[in-house]
């Protein structure tokens, strides 16, 4: 039985862009990761609020390598995970750059939602 996904997962194009340049073994862990959040899985180790923020984080570690994309919610209509954009992360901390352009995607996606 095929069942549908909980959580709608929407890719912006800077997503798209950013798991086609990883390796093919990369993308397909992320991608399993991801599905396992849009099927209700909300395991802090794949998808984490990041503190003091709107802003959630696709986690996922593959041969050592800390893949990282942010999103937020939308939840109007349905439960939508927008997908901001995506990073190798080299440090503990998500770099504050990196959950500013976050809240900037976010921001603009809401003031054109709101001006429909």
């Amino acid at each position: 039985m095929n069942k549908q996904p909980k959580y709608k997962i929407i890719y912006s194009e800077e997503v798209d862009r950013f798991l086609e340049s990883v390796n093919e073994k990369a993308r397909k862990k992320i991608f399993y990761n991801i599905n396992l959040v849009a099927g209700g899985i909300i395991d802090k180790e794949l998808f984490k609020k990041l503190d003091g923020t709107d802003i959630w984080e696709f986690r996922t570690l593959y041969n050592g390598i800390c893949y990282r994309i942010l999103s937020f919610w939308d939840t109007e209509a349905q439960a939508l995970i927008i997908t901001t954009h995506g990073f190798i992360k080299k440090t503990q901390k998500t770099p504050k750059s990196e959950i500013e352009r976050a809240n900037a995607i976010r921001n603009e996606y809401f003031k054109q939602k709101n001006n429909k």
